[in-house]
């Protein structure tokens, strides 16, 4: 399954023993690691990255996770509150990309204290003994969730809702005249840019996630190819989930997309 995962540990030596066990695991098939940063808190606060693990192409189109993340942990510690009130404002995006809530963010937040160092890292893991004894083994507090799909779900309702509008605005313009007419005019205008701002996050989206997929499939069969029995079964349905999965959310993009295209053409 495809977690995130932030291990916090009492001192950067510890914190970076934590990512040299995840590359252990990764490289003995335990995991598949795909992407990791080590970071540390300041004593003013600040969160520094100190180290990043790049796995070449495949690294680099799976970090968006890890980086969002790493950039939430680098706000305050009442991160989760501000989260709930809609506050954050560019903050929410980076919530939404590393895919985890308000509440996995207070608790590593709690933990990571001005001084603590954490691996935060996106791994596909089948179960969570063999992450969870190295970590612990080197005095980790580990703190994990699956990764959960918001910026989706987010363009197919903005999708709908504008459609809708543009749907109620043109109607009422079949019927109005004078002034009336010229700022309902002026409504359904502002609408369809809207729609337009929106199809480009729907294709920009799209453009993310086959990436993204490439990326953890590849990574997926390069472990397999490493594996024996089971585990390699395991790696290889995985990587035809990971296929279905981008399968479906793209077909839902592009619908979203179509349903745009066919408003911005009324």
């Amino acid at each position: 399954m495809d977690r995130m995962i932030v291990t916090v540990f009492d001192s950067e030596k510890n914190a970076y023993e934590g990512g040299r066990a995840l590359n252990e695991l990764h490289d003995e098939g335990s995991i598949v690691l795909y992407a990791m940063a080590i970071i540390a808190k300041e004593p003013t606060g600040k969160v520094s990255v100190k180290q990043e693990t790049d796995r070449g192409p495949v690294g680099t189109a799976l970090g968006m996770a890890t980086g969002g993340l790493i950039g939430l942990l680098g706000g305050p510690v009442d991160l989760a509150a501000g989260a709930t009130a809609g506050t954050l404002g560019g903050s929410l995006v980076d919530m939404a990309h590393a895919g985890v809530g308000a509440d996995f963010l207070d608790d590593v937040a709690q933990s990571l204290k001005p001084g603590k160092a954490a691996v935060v890292a996106e791994v596909e893991e089948q179960w969570v003994i063999p992450v969870d004894s190295r970590m612990e083994a080197l005095g980790g507090t580990i703190f994990r969730r699956f990764r959960r799909d918001v910026v989706d779900a987010q363009i197919e309702r903005d999708a709908a809702a504008l459609r809708a509008e543009v749907d109620q605005l043109d109607a009422e313009l079949k019927h109005a005249t004078g002034q009336a007419r010229g700022k309902l005019q002026a409504s359904a205008d502002a609408a369809r840019r809207r729609l337009e701002s929106v199809k480009d996050q729907a294709r920009s989206r799209a453009q993310s996630l086959k990436r993204e997929a490439d990326a953890k499939i590849t990574s997926l069969k390069q472990q397999a190819t490493k594996a024996r029995g089971d585990v390699k079964a395991r790696f290889e349905t995985r990587a035809a989930e990971i296929k279905a999965e981008y399968d479906a959310r793209s077909l839902k993009l592009n619908q979203a997309w179509q349903i745009k295209k066919e408003a911005l053409r009324a």
